[in-house]
């Protein structure tokens, strides 16, 4: 009687132990990324200027499925190099392909409102940041596109990180075997529910990648780091206690572009309409306490 006594004084001590242990934890505040996406946000050009499509092309404003980055900064002004601010987040690069690349099967990919990076604020170093500096390596949508008059909806990928290795990727039962590098505008496309897909290369230099302070802080060619304002820095002491929430809000205003065949605003591959633009058209980022 006495050992039963004293195994269950043990058990009920292990227990009060345990949820006391748990109920002490402290979960650490965090700097948590977001993307939101957004077809009536200003287009904009490599410079961050206000830009109309061009005479003799089309575009539309696809609808997004998912995304991916490779590379995030924090910058304090327009004067900060890129890589001199705040590099939070970079991913997974590989030579498997023969020179430097990301490593799409180690990518991050999240659809709108879903966290991209949830990083410890006590690692974000102290700061008054007025930009953000965002590569973008991967996005996934559904377009319009037009046969023998006859207007269907597909999926397309497009990779638009500056150098990407990619094994084998899918588009719903449509297999695309890569197995090494492409640059910045290769894409891949199938319809859904019918058995047809394509993949390609947008010409070298064609994707948009808005920069608003290009004059004092520009960024490589064939890059897709996309450069935004906060409207109010975003302030990092330290000392927070609570999450700080940024979001990325990126525009797709017009962001596939092609050339057309024939002048109707319908996107129609076999008439031998090209892509020529996939990239988005501008970064508004934000936050919230």
């Amino acid at each position: 009687m006495r050992l039963k006594v004293f195994l269950a004084a043990i058990l009920l001590g292990f227990i009060s132990f345990s949820c006391s242990d748990k109920d002490d934890v402290s979960v650490e505040p965090q700097l948590i990324i977001k993307f939101k996406f957004d077809p009536t946000q200003v287009r904009l050009n490599n410079l961050g200027q206000p830009s109309l499509v061009p005479v003799g092309n089309a575009a539309q404003s696809p609808i997004f499925n998912s995304i991916s980055a490779h590379y995030f900064e924090l910058a304090p002004n327009q004067y900060t190099a890129l890589g001199q601010g705040s590099v939070l987040y970079h991913a997974p690069e590989t030579m498997a392909g023969g020179d430097l690349a990301i490593d799409f099967s180690r990518a991050k990919i999240v659809g709108e409102d879903e966290i991209f990076l949830s990083i410890p604020l006590s690692q974000v170093p102290q700061g008054n940041y007025e930009y953000v500096r965002v590569s973008l390596s991967y996005q996934n949508y559904e377009i319009s596109v037009r046969s023998n008059a006859v207007d269907y909806i597909g999926t397309l990928e497009s990779f638009v990180g500056y150098n990407s290795y990619i094994t084998t990727h899918y588009i719903g039962n449509n297999s695309f075997p890569v197995n090494g590098n492409r640059l910045q505008g290769y894409w891949a496309f199938g319809l859904n529910g019918l058995p047809y897909a394509a993949s390609g290369q947008a010409p070298s230099g064609a994707t948009t990648v808005p920069n608003p302070i290009a004059s004092t802080s520009p960024i490589p060619a064939g890059s897709c780091v996309v450069t935004g304002k906060f409207q109010n820095n975003l302030v990092i002491t330290n000392n927070e206690t609570s999450d700080v929430y940024v979001t990325l809000s990126l525009s797709n205003n017009n962001s596939f572009e092609w050339e057309e065949v024939i002048a109707d605003g319908k996107y129609e591959p076999s008439i031998g309409e090209n892509v020529v633009d996939m990239g988005l058209r501008g970064l508004i980022p934000s936050f919230e306490r």
